[in-house]
Protein backbone atom coordinates (compact mmCIF):
# COMPACT_ATOMS: atom_id res chain seq x y z
CA UNK A 1 0.00 0.00 0.00
CA UNK A 2 1.33 3.43 -0.42
CA UNK A 3 0.93 6.64 1.88
CA UNK A 4 -0.86 9.64 -0.50
CA UNK A 5 -2.01 13.39 0.76
CA UNK A 6 -4.37 15.17 -0.93
CA UNK A 7 -5.37 18.64 -1.15
CA UNK A 8 -9.40 19.45 -1.03
CA UNK A 9 -10.57 22.84 -2.01
CA UNK A 10 -14.24 23.90 -2.99
CA UNK A 11 -15.74 27.47 -2.84
CA UNK A 12 -18.95 26.92 -4.76
CA UNK A 13 -22.41 25.74 -3.64
CA UNK A 14 -22.44 23.70 0.02
CA UNK A 15 -18.65 23.85 0.55
CA UNK A 16 -18.96 21.64 3.77
CA UNK A 17 -21.01 18.94 2.11
CA UNK A 18 -18.79 19.14 -1.19
CA UNK A 19 -15.40 18.50 0.79
CA UNK A 20 -17.79 15.24 2.55
CA UNK A 21 -19.04 14.05 -0.51
CA UNK A 22 -15.57 14.08 -1.75
CA UNK A 23 -13.61 12.59 0.93
CA UNK A 24 -16.58 9.99 0.87
CA UNK A 25 -16.04 8.95 -2.75
CA UNK A 26 -12.00 8.97 -2.75
CA UNK A 27 -12.27 6.07 0.26
CA UNK A 28 -15.20 4.25 -2.28
CA UNK A 29 -12.80 4.60 -5.07
CA UNK A 30 -9.16 5.47 -4.64
CA UNK A 31 -8.63 3.62 -1.04
CA UNK A 32 -8.64 3.96 3.04
CA UNK A 33 -8.71 7.84 4.24
CA UNK A 34 -6.65 7.42 7.34
CA UNK A 35 -6.00 11.03 8.35
CA UNK A 36 -8.07 14.25 8.24
CA UNK A 37 -7.35 17.63 8.64
CA UNK A 38 -9.92 20.44 9.98
CA UNK A 39 -11.83 22.51 7.53
CA UNK A 40 -10.54 25.77 6.94
CA UNK A 41 -11.78 28.77 5.48
CA UNK A 42 -9.70 30.83 3.45
CA UNK A 43 -9.30 33.84 0.30
CA UNK A 44 -8.97 32.90 -3.35
CA UNK A 45 -5.68 32.27 -4.34
CA UNK A 46 -4.35 33.34 -7.54
CA UNK A 47 -7.39 34.69 -8.84
CA UNK A 48 -10.16 37.43 -7.74
CA UNK A 49 -13.55 35.62 -6.30
CA UNK A 50 -16.40 36.89 -4.09
CA UNK A 51 -16.57 33.11 -2.93
CA UNK A 52 -14.56 31.80 0.20
CA UNK A 53 -12.84 28.63 -0.36
CA UNK A 54 -13.18 25.40 2.31
CA UNK A 55 -9.94 23.19 2.24
CA UNK A 56 -8.65 20.45 4.04
CA UNK A 57 -5.96 17.50 3.79
CA UNK A 58 -6.42 13.89 3.92
CA UNK A 59 -4.10 11.17 4.04
CA UNK A 60 -4.79 7.90 2.15
CA UNK A 61 -4.21 4.18 1.53
CA UNK A 62 -3.83 3.24 -1.46
CA UNK A 63 -2.93 0.51 -4.10
CA UNK A 64 -3.06 3.15 -7.14
CA UNK A 65 -0.10 3.59 -9.10
CA UNK A 66 0.40 7.90 -9.23
CA UNK A 67 -1.05 8.02 -12.93
CA UNK A 68 -4.16 5.90 -11.41
CA UNK A 69 -4.15 8.19 -8.81
CA UNK A 70 -4.41 11.19 -10.91
CA UNK A 71 -7.25 9.32 -13.29
CA UNK A 72 -9.22 8.90 -10.13
CA UNK A 73 -9.16 12.23 -8.45
CA UNK A 74 -9.99 13.50 -11.75
CA UNK A 75 -13.09 11.50 -12.55
CA UNK A 76 -14.25 12.30 -8.65
CA UNK A 77 -14.41 15.80 -9.69
CA UNK A 78 -16.22 15.21 -12.77
CA UNK A 79 -18.39 13.14 -10.21
CA UNK A 80 -19.55 16.11 -7.84
CA UNK A 81 -20.02 18.30 -11.05
CA UNK A 82 -16.38 20.11 -11.86
CA UNK A 83 -16.57 20.42 -15.84
CA UNK A 84 -13.63 22.44 -16.52
CA UNK A 85 -9.89 22.35 -14.98
CA UNK A 86 -7.31 24.90 -15.42
CA UNK A 87 -4.59 24.23 -17.63
CA UNK A 88 -1.11 24.54 -16.46
CA UNK A 89 2.33 25.46 -17.74
CA UNK A 90 5.61 23.12 -16.56
CA UNK A 91 5.91 25.47 -13.03
CA UNK A 92 2.04 24.56 -12.21
CA UNK A 93 0.98 27.75 -13.13
CA UNK A 94 -2.46 28.20 -15.57
CA UNK A 95 -0.91 28.56 -18.73
CA UNK A 96 -1.00 31.35 -20.75
CA UNK A 97 -4.82 32.56 -21.56
CA UNK A 98 -6.24 30.50 -18.63
CA UNK A 99 -6.34 31.78 -15.08
CA UNK A 100 -7.62 29.75 -11.67
CA UNK A 101 -11.63 30.06 -11.05
CA UNK A 102 -14.27 29.11 -8.57
CA UNK A 103 -14.63 25.06 -8.52
CA UNK A 104 -17.24 22.84 -7.08
CA UNK A 105 -14.05 20.78 -5.64
CA UNK A 106 -10.49 20.96 -6.17
CA UNK A 107 -8.42 17.60 -5.36
CA UNK A 108 -4.56 17.64 -5.48
CA UNK A 109 -1.92 15.13 -5.31
CA UNK A 110 0.40 16.68 -2.74
CA UNK A 111 2.38 13.63 -1.56
CA UNK A 112 2.74 9.95 -2.37
CA UNK A 113 5.19 8.21 -0.24
CA UNK A 114 8.59 9.34 -0.76
CA UNK A 115 8.41 9.64 -4.96
CA UNK A 116 8.75 12.62 -7.13
CA UNK A 117 7.00 12.64 -10.31
CA UNK A 118 7.97 15.01 -12.93
CA UNK A 119 5.56 14.47 -16.26
CA UNK A 120 3.76 17.28 -17.59
CA UNK A 121 0.48 16.56 -16.16
CA UNK A 122 1.36 15.14 -12.93
CA UNK A 123 4.07 16.80 -10.94
CA UNK A 124 4.98 14.94 -7.32
CA UNK A 125 5.55 16.12 -5.00
CA UNK A 126 3.02 19.20 -5.55
CA UNK A 127 4.89 22.15 -7.03
CA UNK A 128 3.34 24.59 -5.75
CA UNK A 129 2.14 23.62 -2.09
CA UNK A 130 5.06 25.05 -0.07
CA UNK A 131 3.67 29.07 -0.94
CA UNK A 132 0.05 27.92 -0.29
CA UNK A 133 -1.14 28.38 3.59
CA UNK A 134 -4.30 27.03 2.82
CA UNK A 135 -2.30 23.52 1.62
CA UNK A 136 0.39 23.46 4.18
CA UNK A 137 -1.78 24.03 7.44
CA UNK A 138 -3.85 21.04 6.97
CA UNK A 139 -1.14 19.15 5.68
CA UNK A 140 0.82 19.85 8.80
CA UNK A 141 -2.05 19.50 10.98
CA UNK A 142 -2.62 15.59 9.64
CA UNK A 143 0.99 14.90 9.74
CA UNK A 144 3.58 17.26 11.78
CA UNK A 145 6.64 15.81 10.19
CA UNK A 146 6.20 17.63 6.81
CA UNK A 147 9.51 19.66 6.44
CA UNK A 148 9.33 21.48 3.10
Amino acid sequence: MHIVYLSLGTNLGYRRRNIRRAIAKIGEQIGAVVRQSALYETEPWGFESSHRFMNAAICVETSLTPRELLTATQDIERQLGRTHKTRKNADGLPAEGTEYQDRLIDIDILLYDDISVDEPDLKIPHPLMCERDFVMRPLREINPTIDM
